[in-house]
């Protein structure tokens, strides 16, 4: 798929894993780490590709998930995403990640929250580049609480 590019983002990344990725206008200077469970480290106070990855498909998923709202007349308030990238092996022997997205919408019927959510997975570029190529699973809810992981 060819798009017309309207802004890039760009990341310096040194050491992998076990570095530093800066943003080029420096306003992301992160430390890396391996986590425990994947073998490494887990140092205190880093983050690693998976927690990032998490973080821009929610931000970005909301984004979205205000287009396909604001496409079906609805007023979104109080939304909140739990983002889940999981890292494991895959069936081909290399490595894999799959994400779970629970999004909740207060305020709607749990019918018109799904339908929402299932609009915004069209929508959302984090989907379209994942579709496919991944195990992406959309969870929808309705509660004034935040949704359960």
């Amino acid at each position: 798929m060819k798009i017309e590019k309207v802004y890039t983002a760009q990341a310096h990344v040194k050491g992998g894993r076990n570095g530093q990725v800066t943003s080029q206008d420096n306003a992301l200077t992160l430390e890396l780490s391996t986590p425990k469970a994947m073998g490494g480290m887990g140092k205190e106070g880093a983050t690693n590709p998976e927690q990032l990855f998490a973080a821009g498909y929610a931000a970005c998923f909301e984004g979205a998930l205000g287009v396909a709202a604001r496409q079906a007349k609805v007023t979104l308030k109080d939304v909140t995403i739990e983002s889940f990238v999981h890292f494991g092996k895959a069936e081909d022997g290399g490595f894999g990640i799959a994400a779970d997205l629970h999004v909740n919408i207060p305020g709607v019927e749990q019918q018109q929250a799904q339908e929402l959510v299932e609009a915004a997975h069209q929508i959302c570029p984090y989907s379209r580049a994942t579709r496919g190529n991944i195990e992406v699973n959309l969870f929808a809810t309705n509660n004034e609480a935040q949704p359960a992981a």
